[in-house]
């Protein structure tokens, strides 16, 4: 099923499970790649297009006013739709849900106000499990760089003379965040996106305390692998967990919340870390990390609750069946014509899936290259600022983990733009596009940050290898900030919006393809400034990013093109 199909299916119980059998095993699979997706992007358009064909369902959502504004509309009026941040009028078309009928043996939600389907819960309880996500999602790459600035320490106690294998442990976490994605994601589907998630970050949490407690470098190394491992569900099945609870035109700000954590709890790592490495010992780092990880995880087990909308429904059947004695019973996102999908093939699409979409979407290929790169730039800064700033400048290595901080500035302004402009945006250019949304509207803020990235790489190379004061290459690291999440959120996002049946594949795909680079370029670091020395080092990076800014732009203008006339085929 093609993006362009997945947007003429009918609402209705009966229908709606026609377009299951080729996204079934898919769209629970632990990234925004639900029935969420699937009713926003394909539902609801249609609901607007063929009001008659829904009947009683959309008289159910009356009090949802959905505006359709031509593209033509008068400035002033799209100048109003962009100051408005939660109005009632959205051009984005409501979801519509596929209700139960027991007549047809079809199990679906009560009705369009079903207080058990995520999409109505309320604002109070979305906000909760996005902030315990967030929490969490903080937490474990806080623990994959919190070793960066205590490589020295780390080498000294186990007696490693070689600089790259001493750097091994906090690369490694990333190559467990690169594995994880695959067989976290299906697992979703299979057993639900709470108890895996829980799960998960219970195994990160056990193997923290092998980590501080490590014999051997090789030990160390192993226990990190399998942390990040046990962390990467937090990333995989965040994205789906707020597209469960989150409309399209309501995720840009909790995507915001979500997605601090993978920025700034490696930025903060290092800060805490070089701190704890200089006073009480390297290995305090894992117990620091351990402690409030920990609290987190047995809140999410005792306050959350389930979000895949087929997993609740599949639920929902089972109990039916057994109280009504009727094993015909089947869920609304099942369709009876199709073979039945077993657990093991889906664990194996959840292999294999990801990387077929990562060789053969050009479009994913691109936008996972280039956050790949981005990716792996940060965490070769976290490596390289200890050995700049102690080099050249003679500090402390607790002095120049607050470096660290130029990165949270750049950080909290681009969250703050982001924030503010991300949901307006779709919901400005929705309205001049006929009321049709297009996912490549994610992309339009995008474009100016990608403009900013590069500027970092120069400014802070050039002016460490002159030694100028040191606040000149301090301030030089916050356009990466600023650049980095720009580009980050709004191409995960456009993911989400741009392959709804497929998006769990997608995002494994861009999960795995960016934290294998992440993992291995800060390797390559010591040794490129070795040979290169801080600023032509830095400037090659730069230069790499500058040939990497139209990619944004290429997407956005030809994104949907690429999309109708090369649908996946999977």
């Amino acid at each position: 099923m093609t993006s362009s199909e997945s947007d003429e299916r009918p609402v209705d119980a009966a229908a709606a499970t026609q377009q299951h059998d080729d996204t079934y095993d898919d769209r629970g699979m632990g990234s925004a790649s639900t029935s969420t997706d699937a009713m926003d992007d394909g539902h609801g358009k249609e609901a607007v297009e063929n009001p008659s064909h829904y009947g009683h369902d959309m008289e159910a959502q009356d009090h949802v006013d959905v505006e359709r504004v031509e593209s033509h509309t008068h400035r002033s009026v799209l100048s109003r739709l962009s100051r408005t941040t939660s109005a009632p009028r959205t051009p984005v078309a409501p979801t519509v849900l596929p209700l139960t009928d027991l007549d047809k043996g079809i199990v679906g939600w009560e009705s369009q106000d079903d207080p058990a389907m995520p999409l109505n819960w309320a604002q109070s309880r979305k906000w909760s499990v996005t902030i315990m996500l967030a929490c969490i999602t903080f937490m474990t790459p806080f623990a994959s760089s919190i070793l960066a600035p205590a490589i020295q320490f780390l080498a000294e106690d186990y007696n490693v003379s070689s600089l790259t294998k001493a750097s091994m442990p906090v690369s490694i976490f990333l190559l467990g965040y690169a594995v994880g994605p695959l067989f976290l994601s299906p697992l979703c589907e299979i057993y639900g996106r709470h108890i895996v998630l829980t799960s998960a970050s219970a195994y990160f949490c056990v193997w923290l305390v092998g980590c501080a407690l490590a014999p051997s470098i090789d030990m160390l190394i192993f226990f990190r692998f399998m942390c990040g491992v046990g962390g990467s569900a937090c990333q995989t099945i965040g994205g789906a967990v707020i597209a469960d609870v989150f409309p399209v035109h309501q995720r840009g700000r909790a995507m915001t919340i979500w997605m601090m954590g993978p920025m700034v709890g490696p930025t903060v790592g290092p800060v805490i870390g070089g701190f704890a490495a200089q006073t009480i010992g390297w290995r305090w780092g894992s117990w620091i990390t351990f402690i409030p990880a920990t609290i987190v995880v047995v809140v999410m087990a005792i306050f959350n609750s389930e979000t895949n909308h087929q997993v609740l429904i599949k639920r929902k059947t089972l109990k039916l069946r057994k109280e009504l004695g009727r094993p015909e019973l089947r869920s609304c996102y099942v369709n009876p014509d199709a073979p039945v999908i077993t657990n093991r093939r889906i664990l194996l699409n959840g292999l294999v899936r990801p990387i077929k979409m990562l060789f053969t979407s050009v479009i994913i290929f691109a936008v996972s290259l280039y956050i790949a790169f981005v990716y792996g730039c940060l965490y070769l800064l976290f490596n390289t600022i200890p050995m700049v700033f102690q080099g050249a400048y003679g500090w402390s290595i607790g002095v120049t983990s607050l470096v660290y901080f130029s990165l949270l500035i750049g950080y909290a302004i681009s969250l703050s733009i982001f924030s503010v402009l991300s949901d307006k945006t779709v919901v400005r250019m929705t309205a001049a596009n006929n009321g049709v949304y297009q996912p490549e509207f994610r992309l339009r803020d995008c474009i100016w940050f990608a403009l900013i990235l590069p500027v970092t790489f120069f400014w802070y190379g050039w002016s460490a290898a002159e030694k100028t004061h040191w606040i000149v290459p301090t301030l030089g690291i916050i356009p990466f900030g600023l650049g980095s999440i720009g580009v980050w959120m709004p191409i995960q996002a456009y993911i989400v919006d741009a392959y709804p049946q497929f998006a769990a594949s997608g995002l494994a795909a861009f999960s795995v393809l960016r934290c294998t680079v992440a993992a291995f370029l800060p390797l390559a670091g010591p040794a490129m400034y070795e040979e290169l020395g801080v600023a032509w080092g830095s400037s090659l990076l730069g230069f790499i990013a500058v040939a990497m800014i139209p990619i944004p732009t290429v997407i956005f203008k030809y994104g949907k093109t690429l999309r109708e006339r090369y649908p996946l085929d999977l």
